[in-house]
Order: C-alpha cells, then sequence, then structure tokens
C-alpha cells in the first residue's frame, strides 16, 4: 500500500470540514512542510474525529476516521505543536487506545 516511514501528531484541533488543500496548509503551517511518505494526523476539538493525510511522493492522500463512542486519546496541554509517533503508536491510536504508554516494538513502557 502507501509507505509511511514517519508519522506526526498535530497537538492543536482542526476544523474537520477541512478539505485536502486546507489540510496541506496546516501541515505546512504546524510542520514546516508536506514531506513523502510521512502522515499528519490531527483530530477536532472533541476528539471524536480524526483526519490523516499523507504525501506518498506523486499525489496527497486525506482519510478520516470517527469514532461512535469515545474519544481519541490526544495529548493536551502539551508543550509543542507536533508530536511524534512510532507505528505501533499510530496503530493504537487509530483504535482509540492509549498509544502513549506503548514504546518501541509495542513495549508498555509507563503504567
Amino acid at each position: 500500500m502507501i509507505r509511511i516511514d514517519a508519522v506526526w501528531l498535530a497537538t492543536e484541533p482542526m476544523d474537520m470540514r477541512a478539505g485536502t488543500d486546507t489540510a496541506v496548509a496546516r501541515v505546512v503551517k504546524v510542520f514546516g512542510a508536506a514531506h513523502p511518505h510521512q502522515a499528519y494526523l490531527f483530530a477536532n476539538r472533541r476528539a471524536n474525529r480524526m483526519k490523516v493525510l499523507v504525501h506518498d511522493g506523486i499525489g496527497i492522500w486525506l482519510a478520516a476516521r470517527r469514532l461512535n463512542q469515545g474519544k481519541f486519546v490526544w495529548p493536551a496541554n502539551a508543550v509543542s505543536a507536533q508530536v511524534s509517533l512510532s507505528r505501533a503508536q499510530l496503530d493504537a491510536l487509530i483504535l482509540g487506545l492509549p498509544w502513549q504508554k506503548i514504546g518501541e516494538g509495542g513495549i508498555i513502557t509507563v503504567v
């Protein structure tokens, strides 16, 4: 499928009505540029919706995910506007699990 070498999470909420062009503009504002083979994640204020923008080296992919119950575990009061995630952390986040507790290789490091 799509190769993703790095995953970045934006800590500030984004309007989920944003389309591809608005999402790319937000990536450039928060991360400085949209790099190939990197995924950029955004959530709304309630953190029950998420958008993922991926630059595959040729074009832009924009996907949306909504939880019918609960919310995504999103960093609150983060020091930085951006956070780097591992693949295991991304997989946990997408399921609505506490991804901050998962270290490299799926090892739980914080209780």
